[in-house]
């Protein structure tokens, strides 16, 4: 069995790759690393709102129009409109200022490609980390035995304590709150910092959707819990800490 571990620093934090395998060796699974880095310093070029020059930036400055993009900027561009719809607004990449800033959605889009590209390398058991958005494939494969990877999650106000885990062997999580960047989430509806929640846990199958829920959420906090009765989101679950008080609800499959 071989395993590796990588962390590409990229979109302004730390981007975790953890890769093993019982059919090919380290050789191989550093190749669809390799892979993955140079696909996470696309995304950063193309999608990133502080490089001047990237594609997101041009949109947002009206230089060019959609059509005009890449078929990947598009696709990012129609599952924001998708997960705007879904979400009632809560979660709507055109009301920051500046234009559109796909951040929101992008980062568990990327991760989810991510790990596509390191599965195509051999990897059977799959962890990628983006800075609290997380696809997992195969289980973690351990002395032999695969078991679910465990995913906890902090206390936004004690990083020092996890408050919650979570057991998933295939699909992807998505924590948005103040942990890295602060109070950044803006409401849609009133222009002003999110207060609906102090930190929002979605846990599906796509990664994309899971961030813009996650985001969504801190947005609406419980009143977001109607998103949910969407039959489209079945396999969706979501974890949420109010705004005030230390007290948590969940709802979906996993509550």
């Amino acid at each position: 069995m071989a395993r590796v571990v990588r962390e590409i620093a990229v979109w302004g934090t730390v981007l975790y790759i953890d890769v093993a395998s019982p059919d090919v060796d380290e050789d191989a699974l550093n190749v669809g690393l390799d892979a993955a880095r140079d696909f996470s310093f696309h995304v950063d070029e193309v999608f990133s709102t502080y490089k001047p020059e990237s594609v997101v930036s041009q949109l947002r400055r009206n230089e060019i129009a959609i059509e005009e993009t890449s078929e990947e900027v598009k696709e990012v561009w129609n599952r924001c409109i998708s997960a705007r719809d879904m979400s009632g607004g809560a979660f709507n990449p055109w009301s920051v200022e500046g234009g559109f800033d796909p951040s929101g959605l992008v980062k568990g889009w990327a991760a989810d490609k991510c790990a596509d590209i390191v599965q195509a390398h051999g990897a059977k058991h799959v962890l990628v980390n983006a800075a609290g958005d997380l696809t997992l494939r195969g289980g973690t494969l351990i002395d032999g035995i695969v078991t679910p990877w465990s995913i906890g999650v902090v206390n936004p106000e004690n990083r020092q304590e996890t408050v919650k885990h979570f057991q998933i062997s295939d699909g992807a999580i998505a924590t948005s709150g103040t942990y890295e960047r602060g109070a950044h989430i803006v409401d849609p509806h009133t222009g002003m910092i999110a207060i609906g929640a102090k930190s929002a846990t979605v846990i599906g199958p796509d990664g994309a959707l899971a961030d813009a829920l996650a985001t969504a959420l801190m947005v609406e906090g419980r009143d977001g819990a109607i998103i949910f009765g969407n039959p489209e989101l079945a396999d969706y679950s979501a974890w949420v800490i109010d705004r005030h008080g230390d007290v948590a609800w969940s709802l979906g499959p996993l509550s």
